[in-house]
Protein backbone atom coordinates (compact mmCIF):
# COMPACT_ATOMS: atom_id res chain seq x y z
CA UNK A 1 0.00 0.00 0.00
CA UNK A 2 1.33 3.62 -0.87
CA UNK A 3 1.59 5.60 2.37
CA UNK A 4 2.87 8.66 0.72
CA UNK A 5 4.79 9.98 -2.52
CA UNK A 6 7.49 12.07 -2.08
CA UNK A 7 10.45 14.05 -4.29
CA UNK A 8 14.02 13.96 -3.26
CA UNK A 9 16.06 16.79 -4.82
CA UNK A 10 19.68 16.34 -4.11
CA UNK A 11 22.69 16.98 -6.42
CA UNK A 12 24.34 13.99 -4.93
CA UNK A 13 21.06 11.87 -4.76
CA UNK A 14 22.71 8.46 -5.02
CA UNK A 15 23.67 9.02 -1.43
CA UNK A 16 20.19 9.38 -0.47
CA UNK A 17 19.62 5.80 -2.14
CA UNK A 18 19.59 4.43 1.10
CA UNK A 19 16.97 6.49 2.61
CA UNK A 20 14.58 6.05 -0.05
CA UNK A 21 14.89 2.05 -0.14
CA UNK A 22 14.22 1.95 3.75
CA UNK A 23 10.98 4.35 3.21
CA UNK A 24 9.98 2.13 0.24
CA UNK A 25 10.34 -0.85 2.71
CA UNK A 26 8.00 1.64 5.18
CA UNK A 27 5.28 1.51 2.21
CA UNK A 28 6.45 5.03 1.12
CA UNK A 29 7.37 6.31 -2.91
CA UNK A 30 10.27 8.42 -3.82
CA UNK A 31 11.06 9.95 -7.23
CA UNK A 32 14.30 12.13 -7.32
CA UNK A 33 15.87 14.52 -9.37
CA UNK A 34 19.38 16.72 -9.03
CA UNK A 35 18.31 19.84 -9.54
CA UNK A 36 16.22 22.50 -8.67
CA UNK A 37 14.48 23.24 -12.44
CA UNK A 38 13.20 19.86 -13.04
CA UNK A 39 12.05 19.92 -9.56
CA UNK A 40 10.08 22.58 -9.72
CA UNK A 41 8.96 20.72 -13.06
CA UNK A 42 7.80 17.99 -11.58
CA UNK A 43 6.25 19.62 -9.01
CA UNK A 44 3.67 20.77 -11.65
CA UNK A 45 3.41 17.34 -13.13
CA UNK A 46 2.79 15.10 -10.42
CA UNK A 47 1.19 15.47 -6.75
CA UNK A 48 3.78 15.26 -3.76
CA UNK A 49 2.72 14.83 0.18
CA UNK A 50 6.42 15.87 0.83
CA UNK A 51 9.73 17.44 -1.12
CA UNK A 52 12.77 16.61 0.43
CA UNK A 53 14.91 19.97 -0.63
CA UNK A 54 18.94 19.86 -0.50
CA UNK A 55 20.00 23.40 0.88
CA UNK A 56 23.26 23.59 -1.22
CA UNK A 57 23.04 23.01 -4.95
CA UNK A 58 24.82 24.08 -8.27
CA UNK A 59 22.78 26.87 -10.12
CA UNK A 60 19.32 26.87 -8.48
CA UNK A 61 19.90 27.12 -4.81
CA UNK A 62 17.34 24.94 -2.31
CA UNK A 63 16.47 28.34 -0.76
CA UNK A 64 15.56 29.93 -4.43
CA UNK A 65 13.68 26.56 -5.06
CA UNK A 66 11.91 27.13 -1.82
CA UNK A 67 10.98 30.11 -3.03
CA UNK A 68 9.34 29.22 -6.34
CA UNK A 69 7.27 26.21 -4.61
CA UNK A 70 5.72 28.83 -2.08
CA UNK A 71 4.18 30.55 -4.67
CA UNK A 72 3.39 27.61 -7.25
CA UNK A 73 2.33 25.30 -4.17
CA UNK A 74 1.55 27.31 -1.21
CA UNK A 75 0.67 23.88 0.55
CA UNK A 76 3.29 21.57 -0.21
CA UNK A 77 5.18 20.55 2.57
CA UNK A 78 9.12 20.88 2.22
CA UNK A 79 12.05 19.72 4.07
CA UNK A 80 15.12 21.40 3.85
CA UNK A 81 18.05 19.02 4.29
CA UNK A 82 21.14 20.48 4.75
CA UNK A 83 25.23 20.19 5.94
CA UNK A 84 25.34 23.68 7.29
CA UNK A 85 24.32 24.26 10.84
CA UNK A 86 24.33 28.40 9.81
CA UNK A 87 21.93 29.95 12.15
CA UNK A 88 20.94 32.41 9.38
CA UNK A 89 20.39 30.26 6.72
CA UNK A 90 18.04 28.29 8.96
CA UNK A 91 15.92 31.43 9.81
CA UNK A 92 15.76 32.11 6.33
CA UNK A 93 14.26 28.99 5.29
CA UNK A 94 12.11 28.75 8.29
CA UNK A 95 10.69 32.17 7.94
CA UNK A 96 9.98 30.98 4.26
CA UNK A 97 7.52 28.30 5.28
CA UNK A 98 9.73 24.90 5.68
CA UNK A 99 7.55 22.22 7.43
CA UNK A 100 10.63 20.92 8.94
CA UNK A 101 14.80 20.87 7.99
CA UNK A 102 17.39 17.80 8.83
CA UNK A 103 21.34 18.02 8.90
CA UNK A 104 23.22 15.85 7.25
CA UNK A 105 24.25 13.24 8.24
CA UNK A 106 20.55 12.05 8.45
CA UNK A 107 19.36 9.22 10.39
CA UNK A 108 16.91 7.48 8.31
CA UNK A 109 14.55 6.99 11.47
CA UNK A 110 15.01 11.13 11.77
CA UNK A 111 13.22 11.25 8.35
CA UNK A 112 10.79 8.57 9.23
CA UNK A 113 9.95 10.73 12.40
CA UNK A 114 9.75 13.83 10.16
CA UNK A 115 7.58 11.88 7.54
CA UNK A 116 4.89 11.10 10.72
CA UNK A 117 4.84 14.14 12.03
CA UNK A 118 3.93 15.88 8.80
CA UNK A 119 1.34 13.33 7.13
CA UNK A 120 0.45 11.56 10.09
CA UNK A 121 -0.21 14.88 12.70
CA UNK A 122 -4.13 14.75 13.15
CA UNK A 123 -4.08 11.06 13.77
CA UNK A 124 -1.37 11.20 16.33
CA UNK A 125 -3.31 14.19 17.85
CA UNK A 126 -6.57 12.17 17.50
CA UNK A 127 -5.12 9.20 19.35
CA UNK A 128 -3.28 11.41 22.06
CA UNK A 129 -6.73 13.24 22.49
CA UNK A 130 -9.05 10.06 22.84
CA UNK A 131 -6.61 8.19 25.66
CA UNK A 132 -6.06 11.42 27.45
CA UNK A 133 -9.29 12.48 27.64
CA UNK A 134 -10.90 9.25 28.36
CA UNK A 135 -8.87 9.59 31.61
CA UNK A 136 -9.70 12.67 32.25
CA UNK A 137 -13.21 11.82 31.35
CA UNK A 138 -14.00 10.19 34.89
CA UNK A 139 -12.14 12.65 36.98
CA UNK A 140 -14.44 15.67 35.07
CA UNK A 141 -17.78 13.52 36.25
CA UNK A 142 -16.75 12.60 39.53
CA UNK A 143 -15.17 16.62 40.23
CA UNK A 144 -18.75 17.38 39.37
CA UNK A 145 -20.17 15.92 42.08
CA UNK A 146 -17.82 17.45 44.64
CA UNK A 147 -18.09 21.16 43.12
CA UNK A 148 -19.25 22.80 46.90
CA UNK A 149 -18.24 26.86 45.67
CA UNK A 150 -18.01 28.82 42.89
CA UNK A 151 -14.17 28.16 42.61
CA UNK A 152 -15.00 24.72 42.05
CA UNK A 153 -17.20 25.39 39.35
CA UNK A 154 -15.14 27.89 37.56
CA UNK A 155 -12.02 25.43 38.28
CA UNK A 156 -13.90 22.36 36.31
CA UNK A 157 -15.63 24.83 33.64
CA UNK A 158 -11.82 25.75 32.69
CA UNK A 159 -11.45 21.97 32.26
CA UNK A 160 -14.17 21.68 30.41
CA UNK A 161 -12.98 24.50 27.85
CA UNK A 162 -9.81 23.01 27.62
CA UNK A 163 -10.63 19.65 26.69
CA UNK A 164 -12.86 21.65 24.19
CA UNK A 165 -10.03 23.35 22.26
CA UNK A 166 -8.14 20.48 22.67
CA UNK A 167 -10.41 18.40 20.95
CA UNK A 168 -11.91 20.78 18.49
CA UNK A 169 -8.48 21.06 16.95
CA UNK A 170 -8.67 17.28 15.03
CA UNK A 171 -12.30 17.55 14.66
CA UNK A 172 -12.27 14.81 17.24
CA UNK A 173 -15.03 11.94 17.32
CA UNK A 174 -15.29 12.19 21.10
CA UNK A 175 -16.36 15.55 20.82
CA UNK A 176 -19.88 14.69 21.25
CA UNK A 177 -19.27 12.42 24.70
CA UNK A 178 -17.80 16.19 25.97
CA UNK A 179 -20.62 18.11 24.56
CA UNK A 180 -22.85 15.85 26.60
CA UNK A 181 -20.85 16.31 29.58
CA UNK A 182 -20.88 20.11 29.39
CA UNK A 183 -24.59 19.55 29.32
CA UNK A 184 -24.52 17.57 32.74
CA UNK A 185 -22.30 20.14 34.16
CA UNK A 186 -24.42 22.99 33.36
CA UNK A 187 -27.52 21.15 34.99
CA UNK A 188 -25.60 20.64 38.00
CA UNK A 189 -24.31 24.38 37.59
CA UNK A 190 -27.95 25.59 37.64
CA UNK A 191 -28.71 23.17 40.48
CA UNK A 192 -25.94 25.20 42.77
CA UNK A 193 -27.03 28.40 41.38
CA UNK A 194 -30.43 27.84 42.44
CA UNK A 195 -28.80 26.72 46.52
CA UNK A 196 -26.88 29.85 46.70
CA UNK A 197 -27.52 32.82 44.74
CA UNK A 198 -29.99 34.50 46.80
CA UNK A 199 -27.39 34.09 49.99
CA UNK A 200 -24.39 35.28 48.15
CA UNK A 201 -26.25 38.65 47.52
CA UNK A 202 -27.70 38.92 51.09
CA UNK A 203 -24.62 37.70 52.51
CA UNK A 204 -21.69 39.75 50.80
CA UNK A 205 -18.91 38.31 52.51
CA UNK A 206 -19.60 35.02 51.19
CA UNK A 207 -19.89 35.62 47.90
CA UNK A 208 -17.12 35.10 45.22
CA UNK A 209 -16.02 37.81 42.97
CA UNK A 210 -19.20 39.01 41.21
CA UNK A 211 -19.91 42.00 38.77
CA UNK A 212 -20.16 45.33 41.17
CA UNK A 213 -17.19 44.16 42.71
CA UNK A 214 -15.08 44.89 39.91
CA UNK A 215 -13.65 48.16 40.17
CA UNK A 216 -13.38 48.17 43.98
CA UNK A 217 -11.72 44.85 44.55
CA UNK A 218 -9.79 45.15 40.81
CA UNK A 219 -8.98 48.45 39.31
CA UNK A 220 -9.02 50.32 42.24
CA UNK A 221 -6.31 48.87 44.08
CA UNK A 222 -4.41 48.79 40.66
CA UNK A 223 -4.92 52.67 40.56
CA UNK A 224 -3.84 53.04 44.02
CA UNK A 225 -0.51 52.00 43.98
CA UNK A 226 0.15 54.75 41.03
CA UNK A 227 -0.71 52.04 37.71
CA UNK A 228 -2.74 53.51 34.99
CA UNK A 229 -4.84 51.60 33.32
CA UNK A 230 -6.59 50.49 30.23
CA UNK A 231 -9.91 48.74 31.43
CA UNK A 232 -11.35 47.46 28.03
CA UNK A 233 -14.67 45.45 28.32
CA UNK A 234 -15.45 43.08 25.34
CA UNK A 235 -19.06 42.57 25.34
CA UNK A 236 -20.49 39.13 25.34
CA UNK A 237 -16.99 37.45 25.57
CA UNK A 238 -16.73 34.09 27.09
CA UNK A 239 -13.47 31.86 28.02
CA UNK A 240 -13.32 29.73 25.32
CA UNK A 241 -13.11 32.95 23.05
CA UNK A 242 -10.59 34.76 25.28
CA UNK A 243 -8.16 31.24 24.61
CA UNK A 244 -8.94 31.09 21.17
CA UNK A 245 -7.34 35.35 20.53
CA UNK A 246 -4.50 34.46 23.81
CA UNK A 247 -1.59 34.04 21.70
CA UNK A 248 -2.02 36.84 19.73
CA UNK A 249 -2.18 38.82 22.57
CA UNK A 250 0.43 37.47 24.22
CA UNK A 251 2.89 38.54 21.68
CA UNK A 252 2.87 41.95 23.47
CA UNK A 253 1.69 40.91 27.33
CA UNK A 254 2.04 38.59 29.93
CA UNK A 255 -1.60 37.55 31.16
CA UNK A 256 -2.82 36.38 34.28
CA UNK A 257 -5.67 34.88 33.58
CA UNK A 258 -9.02 34.47 36.01
CA UNK A 259 -13.09 33.99 36.22
CA UNK A 260 -15.28 35.96 38.05
CA UNK A 261 -19.18 35.41 38.47
CA UNK A 262 -21.19 37.55 36.21
CA UNK A 263 -24.81 38.68 38.18
CA UNK A 264 -28.27 37.91 37.18
CA UNK A 265 -29.91 38.18 34.68
CA UNK A 266 -26.32 37.97 32.73
CA UNK A 267 -27.01 40.53 30.46
CA UNK A 268 -26.01 43.99 29.85
CA UNK A 269 -28.38 46.24 31.42
CA UNK A 270 -27.57 44.32 34.70
CA UNK A 271 -24.52 42.86 34.90
CA UNK A 272 -22.70 45.83 33.03
CA UNK A 273 -24.09 48.51 34.77
CA UNK A 274 -23.56 46.62 37.88
CA UNK A 275 -19.61 46.68 37.19
CA UNK A 276 -19.73 50.32 36.59
CA UNK A 277 -22.01 51.41 38.83
CA UNK A 278 -20.29 49.05 41.77
CA UNK A 279 -23.42 48.33 42.83
CA UNK A 280 -26.27 46.03 42.34
CA UNK A 281 -29.08 46.55 39.83
CA UNK A 282 -31.35 47.31 42.88
CA UNK A 283 -29.56 49.53 44.46
CA UNK A 284 -28.88 52.11 41.36
CA UNK A 285 -32.66 52.50 40.77
CA UNK A 286 -32.80 53.58 44.38
CA UNK A 287 -29.60 55.82 44.62
CA UNK A 288 -29.72 57.35 40.95
CA UNK A 289 -33.22 56.92 39.81
CA UNK A 290 -32.46 59.39 37.07
CA UNK A 291 -30.19 57.23 35.55
CA UNK A 292 -31.97 53.55 36.03
CA UNK A 293 -34.45 52.75 33.31
CA UNK A 294 -36.60 49.66 33.94
CA UNK A 295 -37.31 47.44 31.02
CA UNK A 296 -39.77 47.96 28.69
CA UNK A 297 -38.93 51.59 28.72
CA UNK A 298 -38.49 52.87 25.16
CA UNK A 299 -35.04 54.73 26.15
CA UNK A 300 -32.12 51.82 26.48
CA UNK A 301 -30.77 50.81 29.63
CA UNK A 302 -26.82 51.68 28.66
CA UNK A 303 -27.38 55.18 27.69
CA UNK A 304 -25.79 56.21 31.18
CA UNK A 305 -22.56 54.11 31.89
CA UNK A 306 -19.97 57.25 31.94
CA UNK A 307 -21.95 58.81 34.71
CA UNK A 308 -22.20 55.67 36.76
CA UNK A 309 -18.60 55.58 36.61
CA UNK A 310 -18.11 59.01 37.80
CA UNK A 311 -20.29 58.49 40.51
CA UNK A 312 -19.05 55.48 41.98
CA UNK A 313 -15.29 56.98 41.92
CA UNK A 314 -17.19 60.05 43.73
CA UNK A 315 -18.96 57.90 45.99
CA UNK A 316 -15.80 56.06 47.19
CA UNK A 317 -13.95 59.46 47.40
CA UNK A 318 -11.56 58.23 44.59
CA UNK A 319 -10.45 61.62 42.71
CA UNK A 320 -8.63 60.00 39.34
CA UNK A 321 -9.30 61.45 35.73
CA UNK A 322 -10.99 59.00 33.42
CA UNK A 323 -12.22 58.90 29.66
CA UNK A 324 -15.27 56.45 28.66
CA UNK A 325 -15.33 55.07 25.24
CA UNK A 326 -18.01 52.56 23.46
CA UNK A 327 -16.62 50.83 20.21
CA UNK A 328 -19.24 49.55 17.88
CA UNK A 329 -18.22 50.01 14.92
CA UNK A 330 -13.84 49.63 13.42
CA UNK A 331 -14.31 53.77 12.30
CA UNK A 332 -14.58 54.28 15.75
CA UNK A 333 -11.92 51.88 16.86
CA UNK A 334 -9.79 53.81 14.47
CA UNK A 335 -10.87 57.24 16.22
CA UNK A 336 -9.86 55.86 19.46
CA UNK A 337 -6.40 54.57 18.21
CA UNK A 338 -5.51 57.96 16.84
CA UNK A 339 -6.29 59.84 20.17
CA UNK A 340 -4.22 57.07 22.11
CA UNK A 341 -1.21 58.83 22.86
CA UNK A 342 -3.43 61.95 24.54
CA UNK A 343 -5.65 59.07 26.40
CA UNK A 344 -3.00 57.58 28.15
CA UNK A 345 -2.72 60.91 30.12
CA UNK A 346 -5.70 59.55 32.29
CA UNK A 347 -5.15 57.77 35.03
CA UNK A 348 -8.16 55.21 34.23
CA UNK A 349 -9.31 54.46 30.44
CA UNK A 350 -12.43 52.98 30.04
CA UNK A 351 -13.39 51.04 26.58
CA UNK A 352 -16.08 48.95 25.54
CA UNK A 353 -16.29 46.66 22.52
CA UNK A 354 -19.76 45.55 21.03
CA UNK A 355 -18.69 43.73 18.00
CA UNK A 356 -19.58 39.81 19.64
CA UNK A 357 -22.56 41.37 21.73
CA UNK A 358 -23.48 42.40 17.84
CA UNK A 359 -22.75 39.37 16.02
CA UNK A 360 -25.04 37.56 18.51
CA UNK A 361 -27.75 39.28 17.63
CA UNK A 362 -26.90 39.55 13.83
CA UNK A 363 -26.85 35.56 14.35
CA UNK A 364 -30.42 35.81 15.84
CA UNK A 365 -31.85 37.88 12.88
CA UNK A 366 -29.88 37.21 10.12
CA UNK A 367 -29.97 33.54 8.39
CA UNK A 368 -26.39 34.24 6.88
CA UNK A 369 -24.63 35.46 10.27
CA UNK A 370 -26.47 32.05 11.33
CA UNK A 371 -24.93 29.98 9.05
CA UNK A 372 -21.41 31.17 9.88
CA UNK A 373 -21.67 30.40 13.06
CA UNK A 374 -23.56 26.68 13.11
CA UNK A 375 -21.20 25.72 16.54
CA UNK A 376 -18.84 26.73 19.64
CA UNK A 377 -16.20 26.02 17.26
CA UNK A 378 -17.29 28.32 14.72
CA UNK A 379 -18.04 30.85 16.77
CA UNK A 380 -14.68 31.27 18.43
CA UNK A 381 -12.99 30.80 14.97
CA UNK A 382 -15.31 34.38 13.99
CA UNK A 383 -14.10 35.64 17.24
CA UNK A 384 -10.71 34.88 16.60
CA UNK A 385 -10.95 36.16 13.12
CA UNK A 386 -12.21 39.74 13.65
CA UNK A 387 -9.56 40.27 16.64
CA UNK A 388 -6.91 39.52 14.37
CA UNK A 389 -8.14 42.22 11.71
CA UNK A 390 -10.10 44.96 14.20
CA UNK A 391 -8.74 48.22 16.25
CA UNK A 392 -9.05 46.30 19.64
CA UNK A 393 -5.71 44.46 18.40
CA UNK A 394 -3.89 47.54 17.36
CA UNK A 395 -4.91 49.52 19.99
CA UNK A 396 -3.46 46.75 22.35
CA UNK A 397 -0.36 46.75 20.70
CA UNK A 398 -0.10 50.52 20.84
CA UNK A 399 -0.47 50.49 24.79
CA UNK A 400 1.61 47.58 25.62
CA UNK A 401 4.62 49.70 23.30
CA UNK A 402 4.21 52.70 25.77
CA UNK A 403 4.10 50.58 28.77
CA UNK A 404 0.58 50.47 29.42
CA UNK A 405 -1.09 48.07 31.90
CA UNK A 406 -4.84 46.30 30.62
CA UNK A 407 -7.41 44.97 32.38
CA UNK A 408 -9.62 42.95 29.64
CA UNK A 409 -13.53 41.25 30.71
CA UNK A 410 -16.70 41.14 29.96
CA UNK A 411 -20.51 41.98 31.31
CA UNK A 412 -21.15 37.98 30.59
CA UNK A 413 -20.72 35.13 28.32
CA UNK A 414 -23.66 33.75 26.08
CA UNK A 415 -25.08 30.16 24.82
CA UNK A 416 -26.32 28.29 22.10
CA UNK A 417 -29.74 27.51 23.07
CA UNK A 418 -31.84 24.22 21.76
CA UNK A 419 -34.64 23.61 23.78
CA UNK A 420 -37.48 25.16 24.44
CA UNK A 421 -39.57 25.58 27.77
CA UNK A 422 -43.21 27.39 27.85
CA UNK A 423 -43.95 30.55 30.07
CA UNK A 424 -46.55 32.88 30.06
CA UNK A 425 -46.98 35.88 31.10
CA UNK A 426 -49.04 39.16 30.92
CA UNK A 427 -48.17 41.84 27.70
CA UNK A 428 -45.78 43.60 29.81
CA UNK A 429 -43.72 40.50 30.54
CA UNK A 430 -40.29 41.56 29.20
CA UNK A 431 -39.49 39.64 25.65
CA UNK A 432 -35.57 38.17 26.85
CA UNK A 433 -35.29 34.45 25.38
CA UNK A 434 -32.86 33.54 28.77
CA UNK A 435 -34.73 35.55 31.40
CA UNK A 436 -38.35 37.22 31.66
CA UNK A 437 -39.64 39.62 34.72
CA UNK A 438 -43.45 39.90 35.41
CA UNK A 439 -46.50 39.98 37.44
CA UNK A 440 -48.41 36.33 36.63
CA UNK A 441 -45.89 33.99 34.95
CA UNK A 442 -46.70 30.66 33.75
CA UNK A 443 -44.25 28.24 34.38
CA UNK A 444 -43.08 24.78 35.48
CA UNK A 445 -40.56 25.45 38.44
CA UNK A 446 -38.96 22.66 38.17
CA UNK A 447 -37.42 23.53 34.64
CA UNK A 448 -36.07 26.40 35.56
CA UNK A 449 -34.38 29.02 38.28
CA UNK A 450 -37.19 31.95 39.82
CA UNK A 451 -36.41 34.71 42.12
CA UNK A 452 -39.37 35.35 43.88
CA UNK A 453 -38.23 37.99 46.15
CA UNK A 454 -36.18 40.10 43.62
CA UNK A 455 -34.91 42.73 46.33
CA UNK A 456 -33.30 39.60 47.76
CA UNK A 457 -31.20 39.22 44.75
CA UNK A 458 -30.39 42.92 44.49
CA UNK A 459 -33.40 43.20 41.33
CA UNK A 460 -35.87 45.57 41.25
CA UNK A 461 -39.13 45.43 41.06
CA UNK A 462 -41.28 47.28 39.44
CA UNK A 463 -44.74 46.16 41.41
CA UNK A 464 -44.87 44.18 44.21
CA UNK A 465 -45.56 41.12 42.41
CA UNK A 466 -42.75 41.21 39.89
CA UNK A 467 -41.13 38.15 39.69
CA UNK A 468 -37.70 37.06 37.53
CA UNK A 469 -37.52 33.69 35.90
CA UNK A 470 -33.75 32.98 34.05
CA UNK A 471 -33.58 29.38 31.60
CA UNK A 472 -31.11 26.61 32.93
CA UNK A 473 -28.49 24.97 30.82
CA UNK A 474 -28.91 25.64 26.80
CA UNK A 475 -33.00 26.14 27.39
CA UNK A 476 -34.77 29.24 25.64
CA UNK A 477 -37.96 30.97 27.08
CA UNK A 478 -41.01 30.59 24.51
CA UNK A 479 -44.79 31.52 24.98
CA UNK A 480 -47.35 29.16 24.12
CA UNK A 481 -49.34 30.42 21.88
CA UNK A 482 -46.46 30.95 18.89
CA UNK A 483 -44.01 28.10 20.84
CA UNK A 484 -43.24 26.08 17.81
CA UNK A 485 -42.25 30.02 16.12
CA UNK A 486 -40.39 30.87 18.39
CA UNK A 487 -38.43 27.55 18.98
CA UNK A 488 -37.87 27.24 15.67
CA UNK A 489 -36.33 30.70 14.80
CA UNK A 490 -34.45 31.04 17.62
CA UNK A 491 -32.86 27.34 17.95
CA UNK A 492 -29.22 27.21 17.69
CA UNK A 493 -28.78 31.26 18.18
CA UNK A 494 -26.53 32.27 20.83
CA UNK A 495 -28.67 34.10 23.98
CA UNK A 496 -27.79 35.85 27.00
CA UNK A 497 -29.29 36.48 30.34
CA UNK A 498 -29.89 33.08 31.79
CA UNK A 499 -28.12 30.72 33.78
CA UNK A 500 -25.29 28.64 32.42
CA UNK A 501 -21.73 28.11 32.84
CA UNK A 502 -21.20 29.85 29.83
CA UNK A 503 -23.26 33.35 30.64
CA UNK A 504 -21.83 33.34 34.15
CA UNK A 505 -18.23 32.44 34.37
CA UNK A 506 -16.71 34.78 32.57
CA UNK A 507 -13.00 36.19 31.73
CA UNK A 508 -11.00 38.49 33.76
CA UNK A 509 -7.87 39.03 32.17
CA UNK A 510 -5.10 41.44 33.75
CA UNK A 511 -1.96 42.10 31.00
CA UNK A 512 1.22 43.38 31.67
CA UNK A 513 3.46 44.59 28.89
CA UNK A 514 6.35 42.42 28.22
Amino acid sequence: MNKGHFLWVDDEIDLMKPYILFLEEKGYRSDCTTNGRDALAMCSDHHYDIVFLDEQMPGMSGLEVLNRLNVAHPYLPVVMVTRSEDEGIMEQAIGRRISDYLIKPVNPNQVLLTIRKILDQKELITGAATDSYRNAFRQISDEMERCATAADWMDLYRRLVHWELELDQASHPLSELLETQKRDANNAFGRFIRRNYEKWIINPGDHPLISPDLFRRVLFPMLGRGEKLFFILIDNFRLDQWLAVKEIVNSHYTSRDELYCSILPTATPYARNAIFAGLMPRKIAELYPDLWVDEGDERGMNLHEEELIRRQLQRLGIRKSFSYHKISSNREGERLMAHLRELQKNELNVVVFNFIDMLSHAGTESKMIRELITNDSAYRSLTRSWFMHSPLRSILEAIAADGGKVVLTTDHGAIRVKNGVKVAGERDTSVSLRYKLGRNLGYDPAKLYEILHPGNCGLPAPSISTRYIFALNNDLLAYPNNYNHWHSHFENSYQHGGVSMEEMLVPLITLTPK
